[in-house]
């Protein structure tokens, strides 16, 4: 693919930052109370307690808006990391087990252990991720042939199969646990308040503004390790930061929102249709455009079946899985 130039890609993400400030306003508006653009101004300038609109654009829509927002860009851009490090198109946090086993890990502290402070839930769910990403490792590079990425999906597909039981597991013998735990098997930002993103805040944006600056180093590690070592780079160091960000950003994710897949696989490739493989503007776009995707998908979700929701989970999943097949079917090239 050419590359663009710098003024056309500065177009672009304009374009695509619009198209966020878009979806965003959508997923204030959009719902089974249906909210006019002055009554949304109103709202922020004059709140007044006593109008049911105002209520419910300050309480609930913004705190799912910006939580849809912050996970989207959070998953899209972990996505855009594995597919680097791995050189596999296929790599994201659902397909690599990372959101399965960080599921797992938040499942076993609420249920076995009773916790329900999202400040320790961040951990467990870091804890689940970092494991999976480990184990996903330690499987793919079995073998006289080492690390490839066939044997990588393989695992990752495996451990998601292997935690997902697990987990089905546990609740059938503590089914009256499953209400406290639902939100997190089906992914949803309904319901969810600012104060539950609060906590991970810190960790996940320090780790996506490192992602940012990681571009020019991912670029020249992509060339081929060797390479990337006679020109000077830690490559060490470059990987294991990449290996972290990704952890927190995928465990922060699933930790306030659940299992929401295919984020982390769909978003860099619509990314890289418009950048390329130039990692110093792949990042940013797939963080504008995962999400935009997210907030759509959640805005849809509630339209859908009004008056009730279809979890955000499902919705990512119904456009996922055909891009998946799609991908694998074209044998994984992204060039």
């Amino acid at each position: 693919m050419m590359s663009r130039s710098t003024a056309a890609l500065g177009a672009w993400f304009g374009i695509g930052l619009l198209v966020m400030g878009c979806s965003f306003a959508g997923s204030l508006l959009f719902g089974r109370t249906a909210i006019s653009w002055e009554m949304m101004k109103e709202a922020f300038l004059h709140y007044d307690e006593s109008i049911a609109e105002h209520i419910i654009l300050r309480t609930e829509r913004m705190s799912r808006a910006v939580i849809a927002a912050v996970t989207g860009a959070s998953l899209a851009i972990a996505g855009a990391l594995m597919q680097a490090l791995t050189r596999n198109p296929l790599a994201s946090p659902s397909t690599f087990g990372i959101n399965a086993g960080a599921i797992l890990m938040v499942v076993l502290a609420v249920l076995f252990i009773g916790i329900q402070d999202m400040r320790v839930l961040m951990l467990f769910a870091f804890g689940g991720a970092a494991l999976t990403a480990a184990l996903v490792y330690l499987l793919g590079s079995l073998g006289s042939d080492g690390l490839t990425p066939i044997k990588m999906v393989l695992a990752g597909a495996a451990l998601t199969a292997l935690f997902a039981s697990f987990t089905q597991i546990i609740l059938v013998m503590d089914e009256a646990g499953l209400q406290d735990v639902l939100f997190w098997l089906a992914g949803s930002v309904s319901g969810r308040s600012l104060s539950s993103l609060t906590p991970l805040l810190p960790y996940m944006g320090t780790a996506a503004i490192v992602a940012m600056f990681m571009g020019r180093a991912i670029n020249l590690l992509t060339t081929g390790e060797d390479i990337a070592k006679g020109l000077g780079q830690r490559t060490l160091l470059v990987k294991v930061t990449i290996g972290i960000i990704v952890v927190v950003l995928a465990g922060g994710s699933v930790g306030v929102v659940g299992a929401v897949g295919f984020v982390g696989l769909v978003v860099p490739h619509l990314a890289r249709a418009i950048t390329g493989n130039d990692y110093r503007w792949l990042i940013p776009f797939s963080a504008i455009i995962g999400a935009s995707l997210l907030l759509t998908a959640d805005i849809i979700a509630r339209l859908i079946i009004i008056p009730q929701e279809v979890p955000i989970g499902v919705m990512t999943a119904i456009i996922g899985v055909p891009f998946f097949v799609y991908i694998a079917r074209k044998g994984g090239a992204w060039h």
